[in-house]
């Protein structure tokens, strides 16, 4: 036993998540995400396996993967900004909204029950999955920016959303800007910094939804966020992540698309699933 956890046990986290953090990295440099699409789904596995409670398995899974992304998008934003294809502009204008629908959705988390993470999730990987392989990225509601408060109003909803599905935002704003004209590329560096601004308040939000439960989450975890997973997770997903960059204006991402977009709807099966049983 080591910290209150079999040694067998630890071996199995230990193991799946340097794997998963490697993997996570290289998504965060390639389309723009903060890996929580992949962070959530091992870590709730991952947590079932060693015994943690159904109660905080997912909420945790989402507060962890918040706690991740924090250096994972510095390191993503910054590999991008240095290619000069940021745009800062519109990071500005969704940076306030976006911060306030982070602290909604994590006052939500402190009382909302398991399930509303599980169908958040579902919604929006359903979502996502649809876009990555019908290749969205062709279809168009115009050729520039929306008015400033559709803007912010989007903003709000993409930090709500995030929150609660334990993402950074990535996959909902570079739907959005290529829905008005911005070029992928654009979209996918501009949408990594939105991983900094939604995992800290994140993830210092979902340690205090998850501070009631103290009582009942497994040994080293700060609230909603397990200590263990970070240590494990991050080394990997920081290494990977300026290589998924790189790859992000390199290669064609049409098989990546495909494959991410099939893993999404898989994981969004697999959730449907634990709700129904």
């Amino acid at each position: 036993m080591l910290a209150g956890i079999p040694l067998g046990d630890l071996a199995f986290l230990a193991v799946s998540l340097v794997l998963a953090g490697a993997v996570t990295g290289l998504l965060a440099g390639v389309f723009g995400v903060g890996g929580g699409a992949v962070i959530v789904p091992v870590l709730y596995e991952v947590f079932r396996v060693i015994g943690v409670a159904e109660e905080v398995r997912m909420p945790l899974s989402v507060g962890t993967s918040l706690a991740v992304i924090i250096p994972t998008s510095i390191r993503s934003f910054n590999a991008h900004r240095a290619k000069g294809l940021v745009d800062l502009s519109i990071l500005k204008v969704w940076a306030v909204p976006v911060v306030l629908g982070v602290i909604v959705g994590s006052y939500i988390a402190r009382y909302a029950p398991a399930d509303l993470f599980k169908i958040v999730f579902i919604a929006v990987a359903t979502i996502s999955a649809i876009r990555l392989l019908f290749a969205a990225d062709r279809w168009k509601f115009g050729e520039e920016m929306p008015c400033k408060p559709l803007m912010v109003a989007y903003g709000g909803v993409i930090g709500v959303l995030s929150a609660l599905m334990g993402i950074g935002g990535g996959q909902l704003s570079s739907l959005f800007m290529t829905f008005y004209g911005r070029p992928i590329h654009q979209a996918v560096a501009t949408s990594s910094g939105l991983g900094v601004l939604i995992s800290i308040p994140g993830a210092l939000g979902f340690i205090y939804a998850g501070w009631p439960k103290m009582d009942i989450l497994p040994p080293l975890s700060l609230g909603y966020v397990s200590l263990i997973g970070m240590i494990l997770f991050i080394p990997t997903s920081i290494w990977t992540a300026p290589i998924g960059a790189s790859l992000a204006h390199r290669l064609s991402k049409r098989r990546l698309e495909v494959a991410f977009g099939l893993f999404l709807l898989f994981v969004a099966g697999r959730f449907v699933w634990s709700l129904l049983h």
